[in-house]
């Protein structure tokens, strides 16, 4: 059966491989085809497009936005026009207020006792859209914590003492601004919404009326009582489903592409489901 991993990220966010080499690695793992989806950044897709033309792998262009919420929103787009100059406009403003959100995440680690600054950041980022794993790899660098993983569970993840939930973009702005570039729009990672059965009901539709395509419907992090909720809610609703494991390369080793911890299976399916579905 062949493969697929629709939500991945490089370099150019907080993975730690270049695209070209995220795009190798997939082919290498026996994938068909792979979405690069960093977040807040299309600077790697065209290495990954014709890096995936070259070696024949077939590469989505994607991007995971970051949504204003209380929990924790993101936003897939897939087919993404990587030239879209309103979306480019837009990115440049979404990248500013990153800044501004790391330099609050910074300063919360500097008030809990951990000399870190945003220099060092910057140097172990080698991009221009600085993410928490680039804290947390610094924290590892440094001793602080053992892995990445432990960073974020003690103090990066949402409800964690050096969290900052500062966006630039609603959760509706993000779908707009995703369909405006010829895309189709994914909510990622439901249950990071923390949001129950009702209240997400309530939340995909008021975003479908806006254009959103689909959910992520398997996830690395997914039981399988969610995977089959999260499923039968898109369904319901008539949305599309979307998969991937959320790979970071060596950011995250736990998680293996097209695989997630070791038993995930995404079938091509999925991928012909996005592209023929019309809503």
């Amino acid at each position: 059966m062949k493969m697929i991993d629709l939500h991945t990220h490089s370099i150019y966010s907080d993975g730690s491989m270049t695209p070209a080499e995220l795009v190798r690695h997939a082919k290498s793992e026996g994938l068909s085809a792979v979405a690069l989806s960093d977040h807040d950044s299309l600077s790697g897709v065209a290495e990954a497009v014709a890096e995936g033309e070259r070696i024949g792998i077939e590469v989505i262009p994607a991007i995971e936005l970051s949504a204003e919420s209380d929990t924790e929103t993101h936003i897939l787009g897939y087919f993404i026009d990587i030239t879209n100059e309103t979306l480019l406009e837009k990115l440049k403003y979404v990248r500013q207020v990153r800044i501004e959100r790391e330099e609050e995440i910074c300063q919360k680690l500097r008030d809990l006792g951990f000399d870190v600054t945003m220099h060092e950041v910057e140097e172990l980022a080698e991009t221009d859209v600085l993410c928490r794993a680039h804290f947390a790899k610094l924290m590892v660098k440094k001793g602080y914590v053992e892995s990445v993983k432990e960073a974020f569970d003690k103090y990066l993840a949402n409800g964690r003492p050096a969290y900052s939930g500062r966006q630039a973009l609603t959760d509706e702005e993000c779908v707009e601004l995703i369909n405006q570039a010829g895309g189709k729009a994914f909510v990622a990672h439901l249950h990071l919404t923390r949001k129950p059965h009702d209240e997400l009901k309530a939340f995909l539709t008021r975003l479908k009326a806006k254009g959103l395509y689909g959910v992520e419907g398997y996830y690395t992090e997914y039981t399988p009582e969610m995977q089959a909720e999260y499923q039968a809610l898109a369904t319901e609703l008539d949305l599309a489903i979307s998969g991937g494991t959320d790979f970071h390369g060596a950011f995250k080793p736990h998680i293996s592409i097209g695989r997630g911890l070791g038993n995930m299976t995404i079938p091509y399916s999925v991928l012909d489901n996005i592209k023929e579905i019309k809503k």
